[in-house]
This record gives C-alpha cells, sequence and structure tokens, in this order.
C-alpha cells in the first residue's frame, strides 16, 4: 500500500514551507489534517424513508466509507418530527481515506461545479478549522446523475491542529485548496 499523494506533499513541501513561514521551533508545532467531516441533512426523510437509504448510499460512495445516520434529537410537533427519527447521514475521514477523499474533492470535484472562481476563505471558526458547502451531490464523479432522485447538498468540515485561522488558511492552501483571490 502506497502513501496517498497528499501525504508525501505535506512531508516533503508542506512542513518546510509553514516551518519557515511561522517561525516554529518544531516540526510538531507545524498544523497538520486531524479529520475531515461531511455531514448531509436530509429532513424530507420523516416522510419517505427512501429517501435516507438514498442519501446515506449516496454518501457512503463518494467517502469510500460507510455513512451513519444521524437522529433527531427533539421531538418538532410543526415538523412531525419524533425524537429518534433519522433526518441525517454523516462521515468522519481519517487518514489515508481523508487524504484521498481530500484529493479526489479538490482536483476532480470542485472543478466540477458549475460558474467555479474559487471557495470563499472566510468561512474559518476561529479555530483553524474550515467548512464547505456544496449545492449538489452530482459533482462528485461516483454519483451518476441518472440514477440522483433528488439533489441535495453537503457541508464539508476540515478539521485540522491549527490554532488561529491564518494557519489553517495556509495549511489548506498548502494543500492545493482552490481559494478565491479578494
Amino acid at each position: 500500500m502506497s502513501e496517498p499523494r497528499l501525504v508525501k506533499k505535506y512531508k516533503e513541501e508542506i512542513v518546510p514551507a509553514l516551518m519557515e513561514k511561522f517561525n516554529y521551533s518544531s516540526v510538531m508545532q507545524v498544523p497538520k489534517m486531524e479529520k475531515i467531516s461531511i455531514n448531509k441533512g436530509i429532513g424530507d426523510a420523516v416522510s419517505d424513508k427512501k429517501l435516507m437509504d438514498a442519501g446515506l448510499e449516496e454518501m457512503t460512495m463518494i467517502t469510500g466509507q460507510k455513512a451513519v445516520a444521524t437522529v433527531a434529537k427533539k421531538a418538532v410537533s410543526n415538523f412531525k418530527l419524533r425524537e429518534g427519527m433519522p433526518i441525517g447521514a454523516k462521515v468522519t475521514l481519517r487518514g489515508k481515506k481523508m487524504y484521498e477523499f481530500m484529493d479526489r474533492l479538490m482536483s476532480v470535484s470542485l472543478p466540477r461545479v458549475r460558474d467555479f472562481q474559487g471557495i470563499n476563505p472566510k468561512s474559518f471558526d476561529g479555530r483553524g478549522n474550515y467548512t464547505l458547502g456544496i449545492k449538489e451531490q452530482i459533482i462528485f464523479p461516483e454519483i451518476s446523475i441518472d440514477q440522483v432522485n433528488r439533489i441535495s447538498g453537503m457541508d464539508i468540515t476540515f478539521v485540522t491542529s491549527a490554532t488561529t485561522d491564518e494557519e489553517g488558511f495556509e495549511l489548506l492552501r498548502a494543500f492545493g485548496m482552490p481559494f478565491k483571490n479578494n
């Protein structure tokens, strides 16, 4: 098993570049990717159980890892929602699968977005983590448009060990994340 392309890039190019830019005294201070969390809300699954199954299957195909259903924590009568009902799907990627997903996202999926000019660099949370919203799941090559019965989006969160947004931004940019130029 060979290591993913981005792991090699991180070790050989990104670590020395970030050490120089931020004047770290140790290699261990350089921020790194910890996990990628992908969430998808399937609110209409309350009335149609097939949507939930389709959503879980799509998430599993996109990530290469089995998706888990998320359930409602509270009952909301206006939405006909009871506690414990499945209303979404999530996947947390770490290690090799995380780097392979990140590589596919940046090199194949994001360029397939209509009128793509880059992603917004302002979606950091203050602690170096970045969240990206995707409107259509059909940008992923694993999804066949003929088998999709409803277009839905998802949130992808890149969790880093960076302590500031600037460090997180530089880490993701070094990996090749296509940020918009201001």
